[in-house]
C-alpha cells in the first residue's frame, strides 16, 4: 500500500475576524491555487488514489475536495476525525486498515503536528524524528502492511515549493 499524507494548504490566521473556532479557518486564495497547482503535480507524477480520507476541519476539507475533484474522486472522499489536530493513529490505522476494498493507493490530508508524528510512527516506530511538512508538503509512504509502530518507508517528501516547479 502507498499512503500519500498531504498537509493543508495555506488558511486564515487564527482569531481572524468571523473564525470562531480552528475548526472554520478556510484556505485563503493564494492556498487555493497553490494546491490546485499541487494536484497538477500530482497528476504528472502519474499519481492515483483509490480513497482520499481528510480531517473534517474546513481547511484541511477545502483540500481534499481540490484534489478530489481534480482526480473526479468526490465519491471517494471520506471524513475522520482521527485526524483532527490530536486525532488518533491507532483509531485511524483501524479506519484505513477497514477500507473495502483494500486500497493501493490513499491520500490522506490532515494536519500538524499530527502529521508529521503519523509519518515518524510509521517509518521510524517512534514519534520523535523531526518532518518539517509544510502546508501543501506532499509525503509518500509505502508499506506492505499498514501497522500501529515502524511498517513503513519514507518513499520522499515534496516541498510546496518542489510541487510548484513540477506544475
Amino acid at each position: 500500500m502507498n499512503v500519500y499524507i498531504l498537509r493543508h494548504g495555506i488558511a486564515m490566521e487564527p482569531g481572524s475576524p468571523g473564525i470562531n473556532t480552528d475548526a472554520e479557518r478556510p484556505l485563503i486564495p493564494k492556498g487555493e491555487q497553490r494546491l490546485r497547482e499541487a494536484a497538477d503535480a500530482m497528476e504528472k507524477m502519474g499519481l492515483s488514489f483509490d480513497a482520499i480520507i481528510s480531517s473534517p476541519y474546513l481547511r484541511a476539507r477545502q483540500t481534499a475536495e481540490i484534489v478530489a475533484k481534480h482526480f473526479k474522486l468526490q465519491k471517494k472522499l471520506m471524513f475522520s476525525d482521527d485526524l483532527i489536530p490530536g486525532g488518533n493513529p491507532q483509531a485511524l490505522i483501524r479506519q484505513l486498515n477497514g477500507l473495502k476494498p483494500a486500497p493501493e493507493n490513499i491520500l490522506i490530508v490532515g494536519h500538524e503536528p499530527f502529521l508529521s508524528r503519523f509519518i515518524a510512527l510509521l517509518a521510524s516506530g517512534g514519534t520523535g524524528a523531526t518532518i518539517d511538512l509544510k502546508k501543501g508538503s506532499l509525503c509518500k509512504l509505502e508499506t506492505e502492511e499498514l501497522e500501529y509502530g515502524h511498517c513503513a518507508t519514507l518513499a520522499w517528501l515534496l516541498t510546496p515549493r518542489q510541487m510548484e516547479l513540477m506544475a
